[in-house]
């Protein structure tokens, strides 16, 4: 149980440091914010690149959690603002832990920081299908593949980040340019039978 939470610790002050910093913290610094030795992180992890796959999982994990789907069976707007709220937090907590994923992804020999890379897309993917079924369902599949492949691109930490840090959006502004484009983006909203009959 202590070594389960001597690693989150270190995994916490990892995430914290990289939040302040986004340039790959040392051992050394990461050692002296969790209050550990810098032995104490290599008992726990046999390497860095170790460290920067558990805090992605970690992180994962916790998104999720932070996370889950909400008015997905509402009208338009309401799944709108549901999903691009929850996207927008997730990208504002996770856009530093992101850009060192990806600037080591191609030195990770084990391939894991590119799995974990690809399982965030496909998160976003999936919740992206979820919160706006009622209009890609209709679609034809190839359609709506390359409507998806728009839409993940368009709300990508990438694309969070550019908004925040080089246009000056507030958090809300950044908001409203994600929910009018997604919105021009998808097609009309199917008519509910029993709604069009009354």
């Amino acid at each position: 149980m202590r070594s389960e939470r001597t690693k989150q610790l270190i995994i916490e002050a990892f995430l914290s440091l990289l939040r302040e910093n986004p340039q790959m913290p040392t051992a050394v610094q990461i050692a002296e914010r969790a209050g550990y030795s810098v032995r104490s992180i290599f008992e726990r992890f046999p390497d860095l690149n170790a460290l920067r796959v558990a805090a992605t999982d970690y992180s994962l994990a916790q998104a999720l959690a932070l996370a889950p789907p909400r008015g997905a069976d509402g009208d338009r707007e309401t799944r709108l603002r549901s999903q691009v709220n929850t996207r927008a937090h997730t990208c504002e907590r996770g856009i530093a832990l992101w850009r060192v994923l990806l600037q080591f992804a191609d030195q990770d020999e084990t391939g894991q920081l590119k799995q974990r890379v690809a399982r965030s897309r496909e998160t976003t993917i999936g919740r992206i299908e979820l919160m706006y079924r009622p209009e890609l369902s209709p679609m034809p599949e190839e359609e709506r593949r390359q409507l998806l492949i728009a839409l993940e691109a368009l709300t990508d930490f990438e694309s969070w980040a550019r908004m925040r840090e080089q246009h000056g959006l507030s958090f809300d502004e950044a908001c409203e340019v994600w929910i009018h484009a997604i919105d021009r983006l998808l097609p009309p909203t199917p008519v509910v039978e029993s709604a069009a009959a009354a």
